[in-house]
């Protein structure tokens, strides 16, 4: 997905009151200010409140699919128009302690609003993003892959995070041993 698709994807869900928030790998490059590596997809976080808005903004720009992915939820599905256009939606409630809900009663939880208070440009545009430190903690707890080594390694060295376990580069002390 290009810089230029996620700028009118989020333009496009603001034009319909969409309260929406960069997530994933758009979101770090949005943090970095520049786009450090290419994107299948376009995380997008938004109020589950939103979703009619959210529906019809992306069947404006022909993003009106549904793609069936392994561990699909209600709450967490991707969105595609048929070609390269492919958004990774995560929907949230807010509670009445200002948090936010994401997921089911066993899965998922409450995460503070904060997470997703970061400011970020894509292509020169400011979007909102999620915030770097809770960009980090969420590319972690699963099994990290390439672009999730990229992505963690850039966002410490910026925001001075500490990198988490797991993400220390070759040749450090934690693998010096082995």
């Amino acid at each position: 997905m290009s810089a230029e698709d996620a700028v009118r994807l989020v333009e496009q869900l603001a034009a319909h009151g969409v309260d929406a928030c960069v997530g994933g790998g758009w979101a770090v490059d949005a943090l970095l200010g520049e786009q450090t590596r290419e994107h299948s997809d376009l995380d997008m976080w938004a109020p589950i409140a939103h979703l009619e808005g959210l529906f019809r903004a992306f069947v404006k720009v022909g993003v009106s699919q549904i793609f069936p992915w392994p561990g699909d939820r209600p709450w967490n599905f991707v969105l595609h128009d048929g070609d390269r256009l492919r958004v990774d939606l995560h929907l949230y409630e807010p509670l009445p302690d200002g948090s936010l809900h994401y997921g089911s009663v066993t899965e998922g939880g409450p995460f503070p609003a904060e997470a997703l208070a970061g400011r970020g440009s894509i292509a020169g545009v400011e979007v909102r993003c999620e915030a770097a430190e809770w960009a980090v903690r969420w590319h972690t707890g699963y099994p990290a892959r390439p672009v999730d080594f990229h992505d963690v390694t850039l966002l410490c060295q910026r925001f001075g995070i500490p990198l988490p376990e797991g993400f220390e580069p070759l040749g450090s002390a934690s693998v010096q041993g082995l």
